[in-house]
Protein backbone atom coordinates (compact mmCIF):
# COMPACT_ATOMS: atom_id res chain seq x y z
CA UNK A 1 0.00 0.00 0.00
CA UNK A 2 1.20 3.57 -0.53
CA UNK A 3 3.06 5.29 2.28
CA UNK A 4 0.55 7.02 4.22
CA UNK A 5 1.65 6.54 8.19
CA UNK A 6 5.28 6.09 8.07
CA UNK A 7 8.01 8.73 7.47
CA UNK A 8 9.25 8.38 4.18
CA UNK A 9 12.43 7.41 5.37
CA UNK A 10 11.09 3.99 6.93
CA UNK A 11 9.21 3.40 3.44
CA UNK A 12 12.42 3.81 1.49
CA UNK A 13 14.94 1.65 4.47
CA UNK A 14 12.15 -0.88 4.04
CA UNK A 15 11.82 -1.13 0.59
CA UNK A 16 15.92 -1.63 0.50
CA UNK A 17 15.61 -4.04 2.89
CA UNK A 18 13.14 -6.00 1.09
CA UNK A 19 14.90 -6.03 -2.31
CA UNK A 20 18.12 -6.88 -0.74
CA UNK A 21 16.42 -10.02 0.66
CA UNK A 22 15.34 -11.36 -2.55
CA UNK A 23 12.25 -12.41 -2.25
CA UNK A 24 10.64 -10.30 -4.49
CA UNK A 25 11.03 -9.03 -7.94
CA UNK A 26 11.50 -5.17 -8.50
CA UNK A 27 8.11 -4.94 -9.89
CA UNK A 28 6.61 -6.89 -7.11
CA UNK A 29 8.13 -4.11 -4.79
CA UNK A 30 6.75 -1.03 -6.36
CA UNK A 31 3.27 -2.21 -6.41
CA UNK A 32 3.59 -3.31 -2.96
CA UNK A 33 4.79 0.51 -1.70
CA UNK A 34 2.87 2.06 -4.60
CA UNK A 35 6.16 3.79 -6.14
CA UNK A 36 7.42 3.68 -9.77
CA UNK A 37 9.80 1.70 -11.38
CA UNK A 38 12.23 4.57 -12.37
CA UNK A 39 12.05 5.69 -8.69
CA UNK A 40 12.62 2.56 -7.32
CA UNK A 41 15.75 1.39 -9.52
CA UNK A 42 17.09 5.51 -8.90
CA UNK A 43 16.80 4.10 -4.60
CA UNK A 44 18.65 1.42 -5.27
CA UNK A 45 21.59 3.39 -7.36
CA UNK A 46 21.83 5.72 -4.49
CA UNK A 47 21.72 3.19 -1.45
CA UNK A 48 24.77 1.28 -3.68
CA UNK A 49 26.51 4.33 -4.42
CA UNK A 50 26.34 6.44 -0.77
CA UNK A 51 24.64 3.40 1.64
CA UNK A 52 21.57 4.80 3.78
CA UNK A 53 22.63 8.25 3.24
CA UNK A 54 21.83 8.57 -0.11
CA UNK A 55 17.80 7.37 0.73
CA UNK A 56 17.86 11.00 2.84
CA UNK A 57 15.81 13.74 1.07
CA UNK A 58 17.75 15.27 -2.02
CA UNK A 59 18.00 19.11 -3.23
CA UNK A 60 16.25 20.20 -5.91
CA UNK A 61 18.42 22.46 -6.64
CA UNK A 62 20.36 22.11 -10.27
CA UNK A 63 23.86 20.73 -9.68
CA UNK A 64 25.64 23.05 -12.06
CA UNK A 65 23.64 26.23 -14.12
CA UNK A 66 24.93 27.07 -17.00
CA UNK A 67 24.68 30.81 -16.87
CA UNK A 68 26.01 31.23 -13.46
CA UNK A 69 28.41 34.56 -13.19
CA UNK A 70 31.71 33.42 -13.13
CA UNK A 71 33.14 33.57 -9.48
CA UNK A 72 35.98 36.44 -10.72
CA UNK A 73 33.25 38.81 -12.14
CA UNK A 74 30.93 38.13 -9.12
CA UNK A 75 34.58 38.93 -6.76
CA UNK A 76 35.00 41.73 -9.41
CA UNK A 77 31.34 43.68 -8.76
CA UNK A 78 31.62 43.19 -4.99
CA UNK A 79 35.03 44.43 -4.79
CA UNK A 80 34.57 47.61 -6.97
CA UNK A 81 30.99 48.16 -5.02
CA UNK A 82 32.77 47.98 -1.49
CA UNK A 83 35.46 50.59 -3.15
CA UNK A 84 32.77 52.65 -4.78
CA UNK A 85 29.39 52.63 -2.86
CA UNK A 86 28.33 55.05 -5.26
CA UNK A 87 28.84 52.95 -8.55
CA UNK A 88 25.11 51.46 -9.48
CA UNK A 89 25.21 47.96 -11.75
CA UNK A 90 25.56 50.42 -15.19
CA UNK A 91 28.78 51.26 -14.61
CA UNK A 92 29.83 48.25 -12.68
CA UNK A 93 29.10 46.55 -15.70
CA UNK A 94 31.32 49.57 -17.64
CA UNK A 95 33.70 48.57 -15.72
CA UNK A 96 33.78 44.99 -16.27
CA UNK A 97 33.64 45.83 -19.89
CA UNK A 98 36.94 47.70 -19.53
CA UNK A 99 38.63 45.31 -17.45
CA UNK A 100 37.60 41.90 -19.04
CA UNK A 101 38.10 42.90 -22.26
CA UNK A 102 36.73 39.71 -24.37
CA UNK A 103 34.67 38.21 -21.76
CA UNK A 104 31.14 37.54 -22.21
CA UNK A 105 29.35 39.77 -19.05
CA UNK A 106 26.38 39.43 -17.29
CA UNK A 107 23.44 41.37 -17.49
CA UNK A 108 22.63 44.66 -15.82
CA UNK A 109 19.92 42.72 -14.05
CA UNK A 110 22.45 39.85 -13.07
CA UNK A 111 24.71 42.77 -12.06
CA UNK A 112 22.27 44.11 -9.49
CA UNK A 113 21.23 40.42 -8.99
CA UNK A 114 24.93 40.01 -7.20
CA UNK A 115 24.46 43.05 -5.46
CA UNK A 116 21.75 42.22 -3.59
CA UNK A 117 22.57 38.82 -3.07
CA UNK A 118 25.67 40.04 -1.38
CA UNK A 119 23.58 42.97 0.56
CA UNK A 120 25.10 45.99 -1.20
CA UNK A 121 21.43 47.58 -2.23
CA UNK A 122 19.91 49.43 0.13
CA UNK A 123 15.88 49.64 -0.14
CA UNK A 124 14.95 53.05 -0.73
CA UNK A 125 11.87 54.66 -0.36
CA UNK A 126 9.79 55.00 -4.12
CA UNK A 127 9.06 58.77 -4.84
CA UNK A 128 6.87 59.84 -7.47
CA UNK A 129 8.32 62.16 -9.03
CA UNK A 130 6.86 64.74 -11.89
CA UNK A 131 8.93 65.71 -14.66
CA UNK A 132 8.96 67.97 -17.99
CA UNK A 133 8.34 66.32 -21.06
CA UNK A 134 11.04 67.81 -22.43
CA UNK A 135 14.22 70.07 -20.77
CA UNK A 136 13.91 73.68 -20.48
CA UNK A 137 17.79 74.14 -21.22
CA UNK A 138 19.08 71.60 -23.47
CA UNK A 139 23.06 71.82 -24.95
CA UNK A 140 23.81 70.91 -28.24
CA UNK A 141 27.70 71.27 -27.66
CA UNK A 142 30.31 71.91 -25.16
CA UNK A 143 30.54 75.18 -23.79
CA UNK A 144 27.18 76.30 -25.21
CA UNK A 145 25.73 76.26 -21.43
CA UNK A 146 27.98 75.90 -18.23
CA UNK A 147 26.11 74.94 -15.01
CA UNK A 148 26.92 76.44 -11.91
CA UNK A 149 25.51 76.62 -8.21
CA UNK A 150 26.77 76.35 -4.75
CA UNK A 151 26.49 72.86 -3.00
CA UNK A 152 24.32 73.37 -0.14
CA UNK A 153 26.99 74.17 2.89
CA UNK A 154 28.15 71.46 5.43
CA UNK A 155 30.87 72.31 8.42
CA UNK A 156 34.52 70.88 7.78
CA UNK A 157 36.06 68.91 11.28
CA UNK A 158 36.86 72.81 12.57
CA UNK A 159 33.53 73.68 12.95
CA UNK A 160 33.93 75.98 10.04
CA UNK A 161 31.37 76.15 7.28
CA UNK A 162 32.93 75.03 3.57
CA UNK A 163 30.80 76.25 0.50
CA UNK A 164 31.17 74.37 -2.40
CA UNK A 165 31.04 76.07 -5.67
CA UNK A 166 30.19 73.53 -8.32
CA UNK A 167 30.66 74.41 -12.32
CA UNK A 168 29.83 72.13 -15.22
CA UNK A 169 29.15 71.74 -18.72
CA UNK A 170 25.71 70.91 -19.67
CA UNK A 171 26.82 68.81 -22.62
CA UNK A 172 29.77 66.57 -21.74
CA UNK A 173 28.93 66.67 -17.65
CA UNK A 174 32.43 67.39 -17.18
CA UNK A 175 32.86 69.32 -14.05
CA UNK A 176 35.21 72.24 -14.33
CA UNK A 177 35.44 72.79 -10.88
CA UNK A 178 34.45 72.07 -7.25
CA UNK A 179 36.20 75.32 -5.05
CA UNK A 180 35.76 75.39 -1.57
CA UNK A 181 34.86 78.57 -0.21
CA UNK A 182 34.01 80.01 3.79
CA UNK A 183 31.88 82.63 1.99
CA UNK A 184 30.05 82.29 -1.21
CA UNK A 185 31.10 85.91 -1.91
CA UNK A 186 30.97 88.36 -5.47
CA UNK A 187 34.80 88.37 -5.13
CA UNK A 188 35.42 84.90 -4.71
CA UNK A 189 33.11 83.77 -7.42
CA UNK A 190 34.08 85.97 -9.83
CA UNK A 191 37.57 85.24 -9.47
CA UNK A 192 37.44 81.39 -9.49
CA UNK A 193 35.25 82.49 -13.09
CA UNK A 194 38.37 84.45 -13.89
CA UNK A 195 40.99 81.16 -13.77
CA UNK A 196 37.93 78.97 -15.77
CA UNK A 197 38.03 81.73 -18.62
CA UNK A 198 41.39 81.83 -19.07
CA UNK A 199 41.93 77.84 -18.81
CA UNK A 200 38.96 77.14 -20.81
CA UNK A 201 37.66 79.85 -22.80
CA UNK A 202 34.04 81.63 -22.41
CA UNK A 203 30.73 79.43 -22.60
CA UNK A 204 27.88 80.85 -24.70
CA UNK A 205 25.62 81.20 -21.73
CA UNK A 206 25.97 79.99 -17.89
CA UNK A 207 22.90 78.98 -16.56
CA UNK A 208 21.97 79.13 -12.34
CA UNK A 209 19.32 78.83 -9.52
CA UNK A 210 17.97 82.29 -8.18
CA UNK A 211 20.63 82.49 -5.45
CA UNK A 212 23.49 84.52 -4.74
CA UNK A 213 25.98 86.01 -6.66
CA UNK A 214 24.32 84.79 -9.64
CA UNK A 215 21.03 85.77 -9.56
CA UNK A 216 18.80 88.64 -6.70
CA UNK A 217 14.98 88.29 -6.03
CA UNK A 218 14.52 91.95 -5.59
CA UNK A 219 16.49 92.70 -8.75
CA UNK A 220 15.42 93.97 -11.85
CA UNK A 221 15.89 90.92 -14.04
CA UNK A 222 17.68 89.05 -11.52
CA UNK A 223 20.61 91.14 -12.29
CA UNK A 224 23.78 91.14 -9.95
CA UNK A 225 27.33 92.56 -10.37
CA UNK A 226 28.38 89.11 -11.63
CA UNK A 227 25.48 88.36 -13.97
CA UNK A 228 26.33 91.94 -15.29
CA UNK A 229 30.32 90.75 -15.28
CA UNK A 230 29.08 87.69 -17.52
CA UNK A 231 27.18 89.99 -19.92
CA UNK A 232 30.11 92.43 -19.97
CA UNK A 233 32.13 89.31 -21.19
CA UNK A 234 29.32 87.80 -24.19
CA UNK A 235 27.81 85.36 -21.65
CA UNK A 236 24.27 85.60 -21.72
CA UNK A 237 22.88 84.83 -17.92
CA UNK A 238 19.93 82.22 -17.88
CA UNK A 239 18.28 81.31 -14.86
CA UNK A 240 15.93 78.11 -13.82
CA UNK A 241 12.51 79.11 -12.64
CA UNK A 242 11.61 79.46 -9.25
CA UNK A 243 11.08 77.22 -7.27
CA UNK A 244 12.39 74.52 -10.13
CA UNK A 245 15.73 72.68 -9.64
CA UNK A 246 14.80 70.02 -12.13
CA UNK A 247 15.38 72.63 -15.15
CA UNK A 248 19.25 71.71 -14.11
CA UNK A 249 18.61 68.39 -13.13
CA UNK A 250 22.00 66.93 -14.41
CA UNK A 251 23.55 69.31 -12.09
CA UNK A 252 22.01 68.68 -9.22
CA UNK A 253 22.55 64.68 -9.61
CA UNK A 254 26.43 65.67 -9.94
CA UNK A 255 25.77 67.20 -6.29
CA UNK A 256 24.30 63.94 -5.20
CA UNK A 257 27.15 62.33 -6.18
CA UNK A 258 29.62 65.18 -4.42
CA UNK A 259 27.96 64.96 -1.10
CA UNK A 260 27.95 60.76 -0.98
CA UNK A 261 32.05 60.95 -2.09
CA UNK A 262 33.49 64.15 -1.08
CA UNK A 263 31.71 65.34 2.50
CA UNK A 264 30.93 61.86 4.10
CA UNK A 265 32.91 62.32 6.05
CA UNK A 266 33.95 65.71 5.81
CA UNK A 267 38.08 66.89 6.11
CA UNK A 268 39.29 69.09 9.13
CA UNK A 269 39.63 72.39 6.82
CA UNK A 270 39.44 73.72 3.49
CA UNK A 271 42.97 72.75 2.08
CA UNK A 272 42.41 68.48 2.69
CA UNK A 273 38.66 69.38 1.94
CA UNK A 274 39.97 70.81 -1.31
CA UNK A 275 41.92 67.73 -1.53
CA UNK A 276 38.72 65.67 -1.36
CA UNK A 277 37.00 67.99 -4.05
CA UNK A 278 39.88 67.47 -7.06
CA UNK A 279 39.63 63.85 -6.21
CA UNK A 280 36.19 63.38 -6.89
CA UNK A 281 36.09 66.03 -9.95
CA UNK A 282 39.28 63.23 -11.39
CA UNK A 283 37.11 60.17 -10.87
CA UNK A 284 34.00 62.09 -11.91
CA UNK A 285 35.49 63.08 -15.64
CA UNK A 286 38.10 60.59 -16.35
CA UNK A 287 36.75 57.42 -14.51
CA UNK A 288 33.32 57.11 -14.36
CA UNK A 289 31.13 56.13 -17.15
CA UNK A 290 27.90 58.50 -17.46
CA UNK A 291 24.81 56.87 -18.39
CA UNK A 292 23.42 59.90 -20.08
CA UNK A 293 26.66 59.25 -22.28
CA UNK A 294 26.12 56.12 -23.17
CA UNK A 295 28.42 54.72 -20.51
CA UNK A 296 31.63 56.63 -21.37
CA UNK A 297 33.09 59.47 -19.89
CA UNK A 298 33.20 63.18 -19.68
CA UNK A 299 36.27 63.60 -20.71
CA UNK A 300 35.82 62.34 -24.23
CA UNK A 301 33.30 65.43 -25.13
CA UNK A 302 34.71 68.31 -23.38
CA UNK A 303 37.26 70.44 -25.33
CA UNK A 304 37.75 74.02 -24.68
CA UNK A 305 36.25 76.96 -26.01
CA UNK A 306 37.52 78.78 -28.82
CA UNK A 307 36.28 81.96 -27.36
CA UNK A 308 39.05 83.26 -25.33
CA UNK A 309 38.90 85.54 -22.12
CA UNK A 310 39.54 89.08 -23.43
CA UNK A 311 42.34 91.15 -21.73
CA UNK A 312 39.78 94.64 -21.40
CA UNK A 313 35.87 95.11 -21.80
CA UNK A 314 34.62 96.51 -24.98
CA UNK A 315 32.22 99.17 -24.95
CA UNK A 316 28.89 98.93 -25.19
CA UNK A 317 27.21 99.93 -28.75
CA UNK A 318 23.83 100.13 -29.29
CA UNK A 319 22.06 100.13 -32.81
CA UNK A 320 21.13 103.65 -34.61
CA UNK A 321 17.66 105.10 -33.31
CA UNK A 322 17.90 103.54 -30.22
CA UNK A 323 17.97 105.99 -26.86
CA UNK A 324 21.33 105.62 -24.72
CA UNK A 325 20.76 106.40 -21.30
CA UNK A 326 23.65 107.26 -18.84
CA UNK A 327 23.10 105.22 -14.95
CA UNK A 328 24.37 107.16 -12.35
CA UNK A 329 25.48 106.17 -9.08
CA UNK A 330 22.36 106.06 -7.51
CA UNK A 331 21.03 103.08 -10.05
CA UNK A 332 19.17 105.66 -11.70
CA UNK A 333 18.51 107.32 -15.28
CA UNK A 334 17.61 110.64 -16.04
CA UNK A 335 14.16 110.66 -17.66
CA UNK A 336 13.71 114.46 -18.94
CA UNK A 337 14.86 117.81 -17.04
CA UNK A 338 13.79 116.67 -13.26
CA UNK A 339 12.78 113.46 -12.96
CA UNK A 340 14.47 109.97 -12.42
CA UNK A 341 13.92 106.09 -13.47
CA UNK A 342 15.35 103.91 -11.06
CA UNK A 343 17.22 100.75 -12.75
CA UNK A 344 19.22 98.56 -10.93
CA UNK A 345 22.50 99.29 -8.74
CA UNK A 346 24.55 96.95 -10.62
CA UNK A 347 24.58 98.86 -13.45
CA UNK A 348 25.87 102.12 -11.96
CA UNK A 349 28.30 103.51 -14.49
CA UNK A 350 26.93 101.86 -17.61
CA UNK A 351 24.76 102.81 -20.26
CA UNK A 352 21.64 101.15 -21.47
CA UNK A 353 19.67 101.59 -24.18
CA UNK A 354 16.14 102.27 -24.98
CA UNK A 355 13.87 101.18 -27.95
CA UNK A 356 10.42 102.75 -28.70
CA UNK A 357 7.99 99.86 -28.85
CA UNK A 358 4.47 102.19 -29.07
CA UNK A 359 4.16 106.09 -27.87
CA UNK A 360 5.08 106.09 -24.16
CA UNK A 361 6.05 102.26 -23.88
CA UNK A 362 9.81 101.31 -24.33
CA UNK A 363 12.04 98.25 -24.62
CA UNK A 364 15.27 98.37 -21.71
CA UNK A 365 18.38 96.73 -23.02
CA UNK A 366 21.55 96.03 -21.60
CA UNK A 367 24.11 95.23 -24.05
CA UNK A 368 21.79 92.42 -25.86
CA UNK A 369 19.60 91.43 -22.72
CA UNK A 370 16.19 92.71 -22.48
CA UNK A 371 15.58 94.03 -19.02
CA UNK A 372 12.13 95.08 -19.21
CA UNK A 373 9.63 97.37 -19.95
CA UNK A 374 9.69 101.34 -18.94
CA UNK A 375 6.33 102.79 -18.81
CA UNK A 376 6.14 106.87 -18.98
CA UNK A 377 3.20 107.12 -17.38
CA UNK A 378 4.26 105.40 -14.44
CA UNK A 379 8.14 105.83 -14.80
CA UNK A 380 8.47 102.47 -13.97
CA UNK A 381 10.17 99.67 -15.33
CA UNK A 382 8.65 96.13 -15.27
CA UNK A 383 10.76 93.08 -16.26
CA UNK A 384 9.53 90.03 -17.00
CA UNK A 385 8.43 88.40 -13.52
CA UNK A 386 6.60 91.96 -13.05
CA UNK A 387 8.83 93.29 -10.74
CA UNK A 388 8.70 97.65 -10.94
CA UNK A 389 11.34 99.81 -10.15
CA UNK A 390 9.47 103.17 -8.89
CA UNK A 391 10.32 106.59 -10.41
CA UNK A 392 11.91 109.38 -8.42
CA UNK A 393 11.17 113.27 -8.91
CA UNK A 394 14.13 115.55 -8.19
CA UNK A 395 13.75 117.66 -4.50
Amino acid sequence: MPWKDRSAMDEKASFILEWESGESTVSELCKSFGISRTLAYRYIARYALYGVAGLKEQSRAPRHVWNRTAKDLEEAIVEWRHKKPRLGPLKLLEKLRERFRGRRLPAVSTVAAVLKRHGLVKKRRRVRRIREAHPIFEAKAPNEIWSVDFKGEFRMGNMRYCYPLTVMDAYSRYVLAVVGMHRPTFEGTKAVFQALFRKHGLPKQIHSDNGEPFASAVSLSRLTRLAVWFMDLGIEPVYSDPGHPEHNGSHERMHEELKAEATRPSAYSLGPQQRKFDAFRHEYNDERPHQALGQRKPKEFYCNSPRRLPRWIKACRYPEGMSVKYVCRNGAMRWGSNKWVVVSSTLIEKYVGLEELVRGKWRVYYRDTLLGYLDERTLRIQDDLGRQRRAEKKV
